[in-house]
């Protein structure tokens, strides 16, 4: 198992190894956004409504978000955000915001 912070050194070496360097930072959201546009392409064929096309079948839903994790890691590392911390500091911000939020959502609570 790896930590998120070994992964973002790893996507680092990666990088500078075998990727020569970082696209830049548009780049990268761009390629970002086309990353999450295969995830949500699959999710809406296969989980959604829409049928699936044959050439669909054929993809794979973790591959892909891997992919998304990869740029976004990418995008993290090139500006430099600390994703561990990151993502503690979105974990407190949310359980302060929905302590009681979520468990008082007549939406949520219905059978």
């Amino acid at each position: 198992m790896m930590e998120i912070k070994d992964y973002q050194q790893a996507v680092d070496e990666w990088i500078k190894t075998i990727g020569v360097r970082y696209f830049n930072e548009l780049t990268n959201t761009a390629i970002l956004m086309e990353e999450v546009g295969e995830v949500a392409r699959i999710m809406a064929r296969r989980y959604g409504e829409q049928s699936e096309k044959p050439s669909d079948t054929s993809k794979d839903l973790a591959d892909e978000i891997a992919d998304v994790l990869f740029v976004l890691t990418c995008i993290a590392n090139q500006t430099g955000v600390d994703l561990e911390k990151a993502i503690a500091k979105n974990f407190e911000k949310k359980t302060n915001r929905d302590i009681t939020r979520h468990k008082e959502n007549e939406k949520l609570n219905r059978p």
